[in-house]
Formats: C-alpha cells, sequence, structure tokens
C-alpha cells in the first residue's frame, strides 16, 4: 500500500501528541488515576497509535516515524497494565473527597433549580398552614404528625429517648434505607424530562414547610430545631442533590448539544449520575446514624443547644465542602485543557 507519508503524518500528530502528553502525566505521577471519560479516551488514542502503526508497517515510512509509535503504543502498555494501585480505602476516599464535590459543581445549574423547588414548597407549606390550621391532614397526611405538637413534645422529653434504647440500629438502618429510596425516586423522576423531580422536590418542601410552622405556632420552635438539624442538615440537602441529579438526566433527555445523539448524551453524563447518586448515599447513611443515635435524644438528657450547634457546624462544614473540596485539582485540570 502506498500512503502520503508527510500528509499522514501531519493529519495524526495532533492524537498522537494528546497520547504523549497523558502518558507524561501518568508517569510523572504515578498516583495519578483518569477519570472515566479519560481513560476512554485514552483507551481510543492508544488504539488509534496501534492502528497508525500497522499502517505504517505496510508502507515504506521513515523508521524514526515508526519507532516512535512503537514508543508511545509499548508506554501506553505499561501504564494500562501496571500493577501498582491505590489502596481501595484511598481511592475511595479521593473519589468522595474530590470527585464527588467537583460533580455537584458541574451541574451547578441543576443545583439551584432543585433547590428553589424545595425552597418555594417549603413556603408554600408553611404560608398555607399558618394561613388555614384546619388545613393540616390535608397539606401534612401524615397521620404520626397530625397529634399536637405540644403533647409530643412533652413526650419525649418525658421518654428522654428510652423508647429508642432497644431498636436503634434498626431504626438507623430503616432510615437509611428509606432515605436512599426516596432519593432514587427523585433521581428517577428526572427521566419525565425533568418534570417529576421538581414535583417531588416542592412537595418534599411542602411538608417540611407545613411540619415547621405548625411546631412554630404551638411555641416549639427551639424543639424543632434541635430535633431536625442534627440529621436534616445533611439528609435535607441529599435530597436536594438527588433532585440535582435528576434534572441532569432530565436535561440530558430533554435538550441536544450539538449533533450529539441521545445515547451519547446518556453516555456523557452517566458517570456524574452514578457519582451523585454514591455520594449521597454516603450522607444519608450518616444522616440516620446521626437521627437514631443523637436526634432522638431530647431535654434534658441532650441539651437543644448542643445538638442546634451540632448540626449548625455539620451544614456548614457541608457547605464548605461542595463549594471548595477538589477545587484546585479541577482549576488545574481545567488550564491543562482536560475535563473537569
Amino acid at each position: 500500500m502506498i500512503i502520503d507519508l508527510k500528509r499522514f503524518i501531519s493529519a495524526r500528530r495532533a492524537e498522537w501528541d494528546e497520547c504523549e502528553r497523558t502518558l507524561t502525566r501518568l508517569e510523572n505521577n504515578p498516583k495519578l488515576r483518569l477519570g472515566l471519560d479519560e481513560a476512554q479516551r485514552f483507551h481510543y488514542l492508544l488504539e488509534r497509535v496501534a492502528a497508525d502503526l500497522n499502517q505504517i508497517n505496510t508502507a515504506a515510512a521513515d523508521p524514526a516515524t515508526r519507532a516512535y509509535l512503537e514508543s508511545l503504543l509499548a508506554r501506553g502498555y505499561s501504564e494500562v497494565q501496571e500493577t501498582q494501585r491505590l489502596p481501595v480505602l484511598r481511592t475511595m476516599a479521593n473519589w468522595l473527597m474530590l470527585t464527588f464535590p467537583q460533580t455537584v459543581r458541574r451541574h451547578f445549574g441543576a443545583l439551584k433549580l432543585a433547590l428553589a423547588a424545595f425552597l418555594l414548597g417549603s413556603l408554600f407549606g408553611a404560608m398555607a398552614l399558618m394561613l388555614d390550621v384546619e388545613a393540616k391532614p390535608t397539606i401534612i397526611g401524615f397521620d404520626h404528625l397530625m397529634g399536637s405538637p405540644s403533647e409530643r413534645v412533652a413526650e419525649e422529653e418525658a421518654n428522654r429517648g428510652a423508647n429508642m434504647s432497644d431498636g436503634k440500629t434498626t431504626f438507623s438502618a430503616m432510615l437509611m434505607t428509606h432515605n436512599i429510596k426516596v432519593s432514587m425516586y427523585t433521581l428517577a423522576w428526572g427521566i419525565t424530562f425533568g418534570i417529576g423531580t421538581i414535583i417531588n422536590l416542592f412537595y418534599n418542601g411542602v411538608i417540611l414547610g407545613a411540619v415547621g410552622m405548625d411546631y412554630m405556632l404551638a411555641g416549639e420552635t427551639k424543639f424543632l430545631i434541635g430535633w431536625l438539624l442534627p440529621h436534616g442538615s445533611i439528609e435535607i440537602p441529599a435530597i436536594i442533590l438527588a433532585g440535582q441529579a435528576g434534572l441532569v438526566l432530565g436535561k440530558a433527555l430533554l435538550f441536544r448539544d450539538g449533533d450529539k445523539g441521545l445515547v451519547t448524551r446518556m453516555r456523557e453524563v452517566r458517570g456524574d449520575l452514578l457519582t451523585l447518586m454514591g455520594g449521597i448515599a454516603v450522607m444519608l447513611v450518616w444522616a440516620g446514624l446521626v437521627e437514631a443515635f443523637f436526634s432522638q435524644y431530647h431535654e434534658p438528657v441532650l441539651p437543644y443547644s448542643v445538638k442546634i450547634i451540632f448540626g449548625s457546624l455539620e451544614l456548614v462544614g457541608l457547605i464548605a465542602f461542595l463549594m471548595f473540596a477538589g477545587r484546585r485539582r479541577q482549576v488545574d485540570r481545567e488550564n491543562e485543557g482536560l475535563p473537569a
């Protein structure tokens, strides 16, 4: 086979250079692990190098070009087959501490919309109950929340957590399972182009707003905050992040991105959706433990001030984590022209 070698090298040089840059990064930083999109791109580049080498071998080619491609392929094989791996726990920590918050920030527009839907629902629920207290059964709809808030507070404080002493582990597992299911449903509703996700967020906001207003009207605001904040500071943001994931799914289904087809768009968001749900699951496991082993204890066993401070620190820490964790590495990668 006869090929125009000069034209061939000119046409293929950009991908060879990209492959070499990736190899240099991997060789200079043995602990570096590529993201899903980068790994797929690197695999594609190695396949192209192999195909180009095969094409050159069938033609009269410059030995230096052949040696260069053989070197790229050998270095790529070495990296792919490398036996050194980060310990599992460190890999999981990197995913949780870096990849998860980076993914949240990457879809910040969806997060803002999810937060707005939830807050509007909360405002609606609070105002509806304040304007018509008799509508409480209709707005809230849960039998265990129909009683007087003051009576429940008195009962909780009298029990001092004794009603949970024999079943906290089971209760905690139930909470985790339930909240993870709610989050998965919130994400799954994204298949309705995000409409179902927004409705679900709004509905959950209505319940929270109505319950909060019910306790405030009864003069039990301090109990309410001390009861909800320790676990709610993590649980509620987790539900909102699930809404973010649902909206990311809805956007991929609804909006075309240039000439990308549906399959391509879904493949591009697949990794982000899995990352979001994994991070949300971790958050809800923590929230379940806190709710079962901390939130259910009230005064005089556990001062409300302690619970409020604990929950406030959790919330501030979570916001700071999602805003700043992994940001420097994300900026460095963007400066290198790589996917964030």
